[in-house]
């Protein structure tokens, strides 16, 4: 984070985010959202958050949404899959990145729900999305339990959105920009 241009961004609560890296919002089992479009720095953020997590002692796993509800419903029995979702449990943070940069299906909603109910209110997750909630209904099409799932996982969270440009496209440009000005 000692290398993030705060001021790249349009808009970001640095205040909040700063306040994450004390870590009071595993401590009060609550969990953090950073919402946003692609390239704002939302996976750095949560990646220097769970590092700080681990620094500080908590047990924390870190898993993209998509590799994490694959191997959930890759599971082979109801057994198999209530011991994964045992383990999901465990950890202080559970952070799950990238929610909603693929559809799902209704039965993947219903194992990020199942996640999400273990962990209310007795351990924090740490989340990121480049979708708004009111679009999870295209991320989960046909999936009924949308609105329990988000009702229960902004409950007790912080949710900051950050909006810009992506740092990517800043860079490749900066480097196009630097090629020509050298030919």
């Amino acid at each position: 984070m000692a290398d993030f241009h705060w001021h790249w961004p349009k808009k970001i609560d640095r205040p909040l985010i700063e306040r994450a890296f004390t870590l009071d919002f595993i401590a009060e089992a609550r969990n953090f959202i950073l919402m946003g479009a692609n390239g704002v720095g939302k996976t750095m953020m949560a990646k220097n958050l769970a590092h700080q997590a681990l620094l500080a002692g908590y047990s924390v796993w870190f898993r993209s949404a998509p590799d994490l509800l694959a191997d959930l419903g890759a599971a082979h029995s109801p057994h198999a899959r209530r011991r994964k979702l045992k383990l999901l449990a465990r950890p202080h943070l559970l952070a799950i990145d990238e929610v909603g940069y693929l559809s799902y299906d209704s039965q993947a909603a219903d194992l990020l729900y199942e996640i999400v109910n273990l962990r209310y209110e007795r351990r924090s997750l740490l989340l990121t999305t480049n979708r708004a909630f009111k679009d999870w209904n295209t991320v989960f099409p046909n999936s009924t339990v949308i609105s329990t799932l988000l009702d229960r996982l902004t409950h007790h969270a912080d949710v900051t959105l950050i909006e810009g440009q992506s740092y990517r496209v800043r860079e490749s440009e900066q480097e196009a920009a630097a090629r020509t000005k050298k030919h």
